[in-house]
């Protein structure tokens, strides 16, 4: 694996749930639904948002119906408000998109990025995200002066994973498929990006099995707190 972490020439990252917490929105805003009830409203309403819009990204992009990723992201939100009979708290809805145009990176995310930027290889974000959504995250968090530019796949019209959104990092840096790391949370994300030539690692921060696909990252990660030292390998 040393020989092959020698060709690296960018390190691509994705977004949402690798660099951004995706939970941090509900959490905040659903805080007070949580003590009033009892309940766990923060983490059922996350977790269907992100289910839904995972499957809503997969059925658009098999059937050629394109939306940007914001659409995506406000008829997932939908679905698991109306799933936790929340509905019709408009004051709700809107707190949670606000919150998540301004998502919480992780932890590590800050001392990570800004320890790669100290290589002479850049860092770049290959996101389902809208550019807008990116850059607003982006901001929020802090992370952009580590970052060298943000790819988006409205640049090519489908989500991931179809090769044409991998292909994004190629056409940008003029590199081959082996020469990129790319990092994910995603484990169908980064077994899709290992099938199309990409080195992977998959940041497994829930620890679930792996997926049953033809590839399977090259490293499995808790957190993202190893990636520099896999580049520093070489």
């Amino acid at each position: 694996m040393k020989g092959l972490l020698m060709t690296i020439k960018v390190c691509a990252f994705d977004a949402y749930g690798t660099l951004f917490d995706l939970s941090s929105a509900a959490r905040i805003a659903l805080k007070d639904y949580d003590k009033k009830t009892g309940g766990n409203y923060s983490r059922t309403v996350a977790e269907n948002w992100r289910l839904k819009q995972l499957q809503y990204t997969w059925i658009r992009a098999i059937t050629g119906e394109h939306a940007d990723f914001w659409t995506i992201t406000c008829e997932s939100l939908d679905w698991s408000l109306e799933k936790s009979n929340l509905h019709n708290d408009t004051e709700l809805r809107t707190r949670l998109l606000d919150l998540y145009r301004e998502l919480e990176v992780y932890p590590e995310v800050p001392k990570v990025l800004a320890e790669l930027h100290t290589l002479p290889i850049p860092a770049v974000i290959l996101s389902n995200g809208s550019p807008q959504m990116l850059k607003s995250a982006v901001e929020a968090s802090h992370i952009g002066k580590y970052l060298e530019d943000l790819l988006s796949v409205e640049e090519v019209g489908i989500f991931k994973p179809s090769p044409k959104v991998y292909e994004l990092v190629l056409k940008r840096y003029n590199c081959l498929p082996e020469e990129v790391l790319f990092i994910s949370s995603n484990g169908w994300d980064a077994a899709a990006a290992k099938g199309f030539g990409f080195l992977t690692a998959w940041a497994n921060r829930a620890n679930d099995p792996i997926d049953r696909f033809p590839w399977t990252p090259d490293f499995i990660l808790s957190s993202l707190i190893k990636v520099p030292g896999l580049v520093k390998r070489v």
